[in-house]
Order: C-alpha cells, then structure tokens, then sequence
C-alpha cells in the first residue's frame, strides 16, 4: 500500500506541476512546435482532462485499498498519451521534449500497474 500512495502521490504532484502551466503556453506551444495550435478546443480540453486525472492520483494517494478501482483508468490514461507519443515519434510527427513526456507516462504508466497488483483489493467488512 505504501508503494502505491508514493507512486500515485509522485504522479499526480509532478503532473499538475507539468500541466497547469501549459494553460499559458499556448502561443509559445504553437511557435516551438509546429504547426500552430489550430483547434485550442482540443489543446485545453486535453489539458483540461488531464489535470483531471492528476487530481485522481492524488485521491488514490489518500487511499490506494479504497480507490483501487480507479487505477485501471489511471493506466489507460497514462498509456493512451505514452504510446501514441511512441508511435507519432517513430512516425517523425512529434518532437523530442513530447517524446520524452510520452516516456514518463508509459514509466507512470507500468508503475501504475506494479501499484494495483501490490494493492490488496478492497473489503467493507
């Protein structure tokens, strides 16, 4: 259970780190990595999910045995960003620095999984 409260509590820090800040970044987003943003809808819908999501690894920090369940959808949404970073990198279509937090996602993402099985599963009794 430990395992899992530092894995989730790690995850979930490091991601509002990373993400709120991209609310901001637009603009410099759209000049540093070609071409320009031209559906924001989908730049903050994507930021907007994810933080999201960061506030549930937070949550399951508190409680890993309680929100056990919740960290199925906590390894998809780490994979689904982490392989298709792999994939549109092999493909040329994404830069390096997305790449490398398409890596720390796919990490997150096993580790994730290392946490669930580790969890016991939760009992009301």
């Amino acid at each position: 259970m430990k395992f899992a409260k530092i894995i989730f509590y790690v995850a979930g820090v490091y991601g509002l780190i990373v993400l709120f800040p991209q609310y901001f970044m637009e603009a410099k987003n759209s000049q540093d990595f070609p071409p320009p943003i031209t559906h924001p809808e989908y730049y903050y819908g994507f930021i907007g999910v994810a933080l999201a999501f960061q506030v549930l690894f937070l949550i399951i920090a508190r409680r890993p045995v309680q929100y056990r369940a919740a960290m199925i959808p906590s390894v998809i949404e780490k994979f689904s960003f982490g392989i298709a970073a792999v994939v549109l990198f092999l493909q040329n279509r994404l830069a390096m620095p997305l790449f490398a937090a398409g890596l720390i996602d796919l990490i997150f993402g096993l580790l994730f999984i290392a946490a669930f099985l580790k969890t016991e599963p939760y009992s009301s009794d």
